[in-house]
């Protein structure tokens, strides 16, 4: 079963944990290169959520514009 997305706001959340506890160190090198991975697919989460965002705001703004004559 595909793991389900999170949202923006529990992907942005969960990276800056991750992105804490890196700059934290204390971690194993195999412990740090699992959370600089995970903090990866996060960051691409985040991205495409952003996309998606910038999308609609694209499509909602070429609507509203009337063409030049």
């Amino acid at each position: 079963m595909p793991e389900e997305k999170p949202s923006y706001e529990d992907a942005r959340a969960e990276l800056v944990e991750v992105v804490q506890r890196l700059e934290a160190g204390g971690s194993s090198l195999e412990e740090s290169l699992a959370l600089w991975e995970r903090g990866e697919k996060l960051a691409t989460v985040c991205q495409e959520w952003l996309d998606g965002a910038r999308e609609r705001l694209d499509a909602v703004l070429g609507d509203d514009e009337e063409p030049d004559d």
